[in-house]
Order: C-alpha cells, then structure tokens, then sequence
C-alpha cells in the first residue's frame, strides 16, 4: 500500500527488492525498513477493521522513528495515523501531532490544518500533490472531479472525507468514496461513508435506497472468516 498523501521522505529510497538492484549503494538502515513496514500495516489494519494490529503496528513505527531523535518524522507518522481517521469519516482531534507541531515543517503544518479542516488559500500550494487540485477547487462539484482523479485510493479518500468534513460532499463525491472503500475491501471507510449515504437516503425521503444501502452495511458488518 502507499504511503497516504505524505510522502516519508526519510523512509526513502524505496526498499530494493533484490540484491543486484541495491548494488552500489549504502544499505538502508533498519529502523527505515521496520518503520516502511509497520506503517502499512497499521494503515491496512485500521482501515480493515482491526484496531488491536492497528494500535501494536502504530506504535511500532513510532517507536522506530523516534528512535532517530528526528522529531518532524515522528510528527508525520501521526499525520499519517490522522489522515486514515478523516478516510474513515473518524473526525477527531490530531493530538499526536498537535504535541509536535513546534517541530513540524510548514508543509505538514498546513497537511494538519487540512486534515481538521481549516486549511488557508495560502497553505493550498504546501499540500501534498495529490490533494491540492480538490483542495483549491472553487466548486463543490469540481472538487468531486478532482477527488475522482485522484490515482491512489486512499489518498482519494482522505480528499473526499476533508470535503465532507467541510460541508462540500456532492451525492457523486460519495458515490466515489463508497466506491474507492468497496473496491479495495476496507470495511471501516466503506461502512461510514455508506453511513452517510443511508443517512441522506432518509432524509430524502428514499425509503428505499435507504434500504438498500443497510442491507450493504449488514453484510459489511458480519464478522470476517477466521
């Protein structure tokens, strides 16, 4: 999975995948490749319902990067424990990051304010690429567009749910959303944002659809296979 809307840059170069490929170059340290690993896991762990692998995951990552003393790179790590939240529609306070915002750069300073959103015109230019075209869109309909452009699925998500998180989310934005969530079988996003669906479903009065869409939910819900 990559990694959502920030890029870890000191987690870069990419892990080689063979010998030959890295020959040349300095090994990569450990505690970059531990924290590469852990932080897909707590991200594919959060967004498949499992919370006990997401916390053990997290907190491993952390650890390794703070373990460098380098105090912005433990800031992004809750950065990006935060942006999978707002995936979910879980809007709460980014308080592992709010501890280091002194020691963050302006870039993820402005990614923070996004993510809460309360982003400035100013801070659009400071996003992550992917984020700045929904994030400067002068409509809600063109901000729906731009979140379906998006390549990466969660970052899409992360786009859409700051929308919502606004007030901005077309019926087509979460038509995209519930689709990006079911497509790659994510089941915390998929059951919120058909949450949101239902919801707008009763309040239109689509008795339904509604229907429809908790019969969706129900199956979502059941327990997966041992």
């Amino acid at each position: 999975m990559r990694n959502i809307n920030i890029v870890l840059s000191a987690l870069a170069p990419l892990l080689c995948t063979a010998l030959a490929a890295c020959s040349g170059g300095p090994p990569v340290p450990d505690w970059k490749m531990n924290a590469q690993s852990s932080v897909e896991r707590f991200q594919a762990a959060y967004l498949g319902g499992n919370a006990l692998v997401e916390q053990t995951e997290f907190r491993r990552a952390r650890s390794q990067v703070a373990g460098t003393g380098k105090l912005e790179l433990v800031a992004r790590i809750e950065l990006l424990r935060c942006a999978a939240r707002v995936a979910s529609l879980a809007f709460e306070d980014c308080a592992g990051f709010d501890a280091l915002q002194a020691d963050a750069n302006d870039a993820d300073r402005a990614y923070a304010a996004y993510l809460a959103g309360k982003a400035q015109a100013a801070e659009v230019a400071l996003l992550p690429e992917a984020q700045r075209a929904a994030a400067g869109a002068a409509s809600d309909t063109a901000a729906a567009g731009a979140v379906a452009a998006i390549d990466d699925p969660l970052s899409r998500l992360v786009a859409a749910g700051v929308l919502l998180r606004a007030g901005r989310a077309t019926p087509a934005l979460l038509d995209t959303a519930v689709a990006t969530a079911s497509d790659q079988g994510w089941r915390r996003p998929l059951l919120a944002w058909l949450g949101v669906q239902r919801l707008r479903a009763e309040q239109a009065g689509d008795a339904q659809a509604a229907q429809r869409i908790a019969r969706r939910m129900a199956i979502v819900e059941q327990p997966p296979a041992p």
